[in-house]
């Protein structure tokens, strides 16, 4: 039985991964620029690229970093069905996305249906978040910034994690609560907790000092925190980002986790294992202006190497000097990987 729900589920994925491969023919068409999650050709650093193109060449003094709270699990069935149909007449392929809505979910051996949410883990799932959005957010927020703002605005979004950059305050509380509203139609709301408008742009640190508030507020976006700051040498303003301090924590406990289960391992196999490690959190998080946070990232794994090849026997307990040849040996230290965001933006971005 175990065998047939296997082939089941994978027949399953493989129907999925097909019907996902023509509605991205056909979406591709019609998705924003702006919008980068789970698309084709497009990656997390082009939308940090984008936003922070936006953040230093438009002129932006506030910024919106909202969030949608439970985006995923609360996506309505009846309003995605009904934003397919606007594009896709196939009835076949409309009554499998029904089918996938409507598949439930199963814990501790009790299945249960879903009327709302994204099946868990499906192929499909992050294409459906994409169209929801699309018509939810996407083509609403097109239409607001050129009709109603009064100055300029930005938007990035990446899946349901959404940045905006204001040129005027009011336009700001105007888009929020009208934002909120919306929302509403849709079965979705904010998050009141992570959702924050700030001061943030060129002349923050400026008019925050002259009112007495001290340095402009930072925001994260796709693991990464983002503060105002100055280009060393022309001391222009820029956008400067660093590893969001709980995306490294969190990384950090699943290295000591995994540490932990392989402390009889021989030391060249746990070695080439975290060297793979490193190197794959470099390959995201190595961007200009992070080097000192890739190199805490490498002190805190040797601190936690230490601890467990001095933990597993008496004899192991060696001098921090004698294991830094080791973890020279591992531990590749940190080199940025990633140009500047506007040096990649215009290449990709001629126009």
């Amino acid at each position: 039985m175990h065998y047939e729900n296997t082939v089941a589920a994978l027949e399953d994925k493989i129907v999925q991964q097909a019907v996902v491969t023509i509605l991205n023919q056909i979406y591709e068409v019609d998705f924003k620029g702006f919008s980068y999650g789970f698309r084709p050709g497009r990656s997390p650093h082009q939308a940090l690229d984008a936003l922070a193109v936006g953040l230093t060449r438009k002129k932006v003094n506030w910024v919106l970093d909202a969030d949608i709270r439970g985006f995923f699990d609360n996506l309505s069935h009846e309003w995605t069905l009904k934003f397919i149909e606007h594009r896709v007449a196939d009835r076949r392929i409309l009554r499998l996305i029904q089918k996938w809505l409507w598949a439930g979910v199963s814990e501790d051996g009790q299945w249960s249906e879903t009327k709302q949410g994204t099946p868990q883990g499906a192929v499909v799932s992050p294409l459906l978040a994409n169209v929801y959005l699309h018509y939810v957010f996407d083509l609403w927020v097109d239409v607001w910034r050129r009709r109603v703002a009064k100055g300029d605005v930005i938007v990035v979004r990446y899946a349901d994690d959404l940045v905006m950059g204001f040129q005027q305050r009011a336009d700001a509380v105007q888009f929020l609560e009208e934002f909120k509203e919306r929302l509403t139609k849709f079965s979705l709301e904010l998050h009141p907790d992570k959702t924050r408008l700030i001061e943030f742009g060129r002349y923050a640190a400026r008019d925050r000092t002259q009112c007495g508030e001290g340095k402009p507020e930072t925001f994260n976006f796709l693991g990464f925190t983002h503060f105002c700051g100055q280009r060393h040498k022309t001391k222009t303003f820029t956008v400067w980002r660093i590893t969001a301090r709980q995306r490294m924590i969190s990384k950090l406990k699943a290295i000591r986790a995994e540490l932990r289960s392989r402390k009889h391992d021989r030391t060249s196999q746990v070695g080439a294992w975290l060297r793979k490690v490193v190197l794959g959190y470099y390959q995201y998080h190595a961007v200009p202006g992070n080097i000192d946070r890739l190199g805490v990232f490498r002190q805190r794994i040797n601190r936690l190497w230490r601890n467990v090849l001095v933990r597993r026997s008496q004899r192991a307990r060696k001098k921090w000097k004698t294991l830094t040849k080791v973890f020279d040996r591992w531990l590749p230290y940190p080199r940025i990987l990633h140009p500047y965001p506007d040096a990649r933006f215009y290449a990709t971005h001629p126009s």
